[in-house]
């Protein structure tokens, strides 16, 4: 076992467990490439009442991420649920607070790549992926998103894009991934976990 494996940071907003699900199989992905480790976090809710009463550790799922989490990881997956083809208010909110991690280059050359669920199948899942890579981009990270090698792109009838993973809830919301949809994210997390132990490398 790699005493010191590459720390690859996939963070996430779920609220109803599609996007979390997502998560955890990019993790897997990522874990399947030897040296590299997959560490989970999420954001809290944003609203004046939620900044007042939430506490600082979520009930259950993964920890709340931290500045020192951005700084130390070797890779990003940042996924989100889609609010009108964009990405969640708390996504945008822990993003928007990266200035100092900006200033300080800390996410500058290191691979990204992003996430998504909608409960419709043409909820704006490519425009939320896409304008969710537009502040990776301003740190100087390396995008990264599914390639067509992945034949699973080409015939999936649910989730699963170019530009990154994703599912689709339908009008019940749920979360259970299909088989597409899961090998795609599978897919997306080794992809950056190979391109992570490359950069490293260099």
């Amino acid at each position: 076992m790699n005493p010191n494996p590459l720390k690859i940071l996939v963070l996430y907003y779920s609220q109803h467990g599609a996007t979390r699900n997502l998560a955890l199989q990019i993790a897997r992905g990522i874990e399947s490439v030897g040296g590299c480790e997959a560490v989970l976090r999420t954001v809290p809710k944003v609203s004046t009442v939620c900044e007042a009463v939430e506490d600082s550790v979520p009930d259950n799922g993964a920890p709340y991420a931290a500045a020192e989490d951005l700084r130390h990881c070797a890779g990003l997956a940042l996924g989100s649920p889609t609010r009108f083809g964009n990405m969640a208010a708390a996504v945008k909110y822990f993003i928007d607070g990266t200035i100092p991690q900006w200033i300080g280059a800390e996410l500058s050359g290191k691979p990204a790549t992003v996430f998504t669920s909608t409960a419709s199948l043409h909820g704006g899942q490519e425009s939320t992926l896409l304008s969710m890579m537009l502040p990776l981009l301003h740190h100087g990270m390396i995008i990264s998103g599914i390639p067509f090698s992945e034949t699973a792109l080409s015939h999936t009838r649910s989730g699963g894009t170019p530009y990154g993973a994703s599912h689709v809830a339908g009008s019940d919301h749920s979360a259970e991934l299909t088989e597409d949809e899961s090998r795609l994210a599978f897919a997306q997390g080794r992809r950056l976990a190979e391109l992570a132990v490359k950069l490293a490398a260099e």
